[in-house]
């Protein structure tokens, strides 16, 4: 028979392997052999790893419940199409930046399935305001460019270029989303999940940018796309109870 310690054992060394995906041993150390949970350089390594893990996670998801809204109302009255192809813009250089590396796929994959998100997205808009043929069209426009992002016709500059503006892009297409809500006095069918979600991302994404540079223009820009998504999240509740316009009332 296997003797009882030997059994505790296996669990223990299975739940110190999962903490040391967050942790360095020595933080583990630090916090459950010597249960200093005070510790601050240990405290930010674990609540950087936390924040990274929801980075991706709340990234990878946040578009679904946009996505979902759209198909479910049949319509994207609301939506505005110039503010998802400055999102599909910011996606597109940061995959082929990533292609063009030769990084491993298991190293940006989740930013593909951010990109078929937002590629989805634009379709839709175009597809709901009655402009289908226009909206394949643009699909083909956009493969081409894709390849030719990622073939080796374009320099490496260039297409650095474009994935390091990327960030400016997203702050751009937020703020024109909130202008379009501005203008209406409401938000149509945008999605109160995925503005929540990418709000709560972007605080994410300023806490990391912090820890990993400093008070650097990363981390200036990341604040400056945190307050646009604060807008939208203010948005979303204050025409949240605003009368639909006529247009969408009679459809």
């Amino acid at each position: 028979m296997a003797d009882p310690e030997e059994m505790e054992e296996i669990p223990m060394s299975a739940v110190k392997e999962f903490l040391l995906t967050f942790m360095p041993e020595k933080c583990y150390d630090q916090f459950f052999l010597h249960f200093n949970f005070a510790h601050v350089p240990c405290l930010r390594i674990v609540l950087s790893k936390c924040m990274g893990l929801w980075i991706m996670v709340g990234s990878v998801f946040a578009l679904l419940p946009q996505i979902w809204k759209v198909l479910r109302a049949g319509s994207a009255d609301g939506l505005s199409l110039t503010s998802t192809i400055l999102s599909l813009y910011s996606a597109s250089g940061y995959v082929a930046y990533c292609i063009s590396q030769g990084f491993p796929i298991g190293a940006w994959g989740e930013s593909l399935f951010i990109l078929t998100q937002v590629i989805l997205l634009n379709f839709l808009i175009l597809h709901y305001s009655g402009q289908t043929v226009r909206a394949l069209l643009f699909l083909m426009l956009y493969c081409a460019v894709m390849y030719v992002l990622t073939s080796a016709l374009v320099p490496q500059k260039a297409i650095a270029v474009v994935q390091d503006s990327g960030v400016l892009a997203i702050i751009a297409s937020r703020l024109i989303q909130a202008g379009s809500n501005y203008l209406s006095k409401h938000t149509g069918q945008l999605s109160t999940a995925s503005v929540i979600l990418v709000f709560i991302g972007a605080l994410a994404h300023i806490f990391v940018s912090l820890q990993e540079t400093g008070q650097s223009l990363s981390s200036l820009t990341q604040v400056l796309a945190c307050l646009c998504s604060g807008v939208l999240v203010f948005q979303m509740f204050h025409y949240g109870k605003a009368p639909l316009p006529a247009k969408e009332k009679s459809e």
